[in-house]
């Protein structure tokens, strides 16, 4: 029996399902990611308030644990909310990064395809008081690929920077690591007075609405910026 002939765009067609195929991993490896991280912040919900019970303080102060859809949950703590969003699509890391250097992505570069969960920081007044102008900030993503290996850009601030692409991978540890430095940076990360020259001037239309909803922004740091740090990795 005379085998079939290759068409002409045989090689086209086995790069499309090879590149698919990997990205489907790196995504699927993202979701199982997500995952982990929305099961560790329902626990530790449950465990907030099971202590809360115990301590019994003048004021309720809960923990809450919300899913919003497929791709984003949050976790309301105190008077902030800390959003966990997942992007649909899949990212290659950019040729300039140092983690592009490294021996881990040199050994197999279908490792540098990664998934990317955010982590946004706002208050939880923004959204009770409906303040559209509100500022919201960026405190971290998670880059994750197909093996499950991650690595975290951030400011060093932060404190919970994992940038070892080869040795990190996302297990139920490393997420309640994660999200338990996610929270304990968000505690220190407090309200700023804003510059009085941004808030001297007011409309009047602004002055009839009621004080929640005034439509001044309201930000922990008005005019903070994210700049990942760069380290490099061998």
């Amino acid at each position: 029996m005379a085998k079939k002939k290759n068409t002409p765009h045989q090689k086209l067609f086995e790069e499309i399902i090879v590149k698919s195929a990997m990205k489907q991993e790196v995504f699927l490896a993202t979701e199982e990611a997500l995952g982990l991280f929305k099961t560790v912040a329902g626990k530790m919900a449950d465990e907030y308030a099971a202590t809360a019970r115990k301590l019994k303080p003048k004021h309720d102060v809960p923990m809450v644990m919300e899913e919003h859809g497929d791709f984003e949950f949050s976790i309301k703590f105190g008077g902030d909310i800390l959003f966990f969003l997942m992007h649909s699509n899949i990212f290659e890391i950019p040729r300039d990064h140092n983690v592009m250097r490294s021996t881990y992505i040199k050994e197999d570069p279908e490792r540098s395809y990664c998934g990317i969960i955010h982590i946004y920081n706002f208050l939880s007044d923004s959204f009770k008081y409906n303040r559209l102008s509100d500022l919201g900030y960026l405190i971290g993503r998670i880059l994750i690929n197909k093996e499950k290996h991650y690595f975290i850009e951030g400011k060093s601030e932060l404190g919970f920077l994992y940038k070892n692409f080869r040795t990190s991978i996302i297990t139920p540890e490393s997420a309640d690591k994660i999200v338990t430095a996610a929270i304990r940076y968000t505690l220190g990360f407090d309200l700023l007075t804003p510059p009085y020259d941004h808030v001297k001037l007011i409309s009047v239309e602004d002055m009839k609405k009621t004080l929640d909803t005034i439509g001044l922004k309201t930000g922990k740091r008005l005019g903070f910026r994210f700049y990942p740090d760069q380290e490099e990795e061998s």
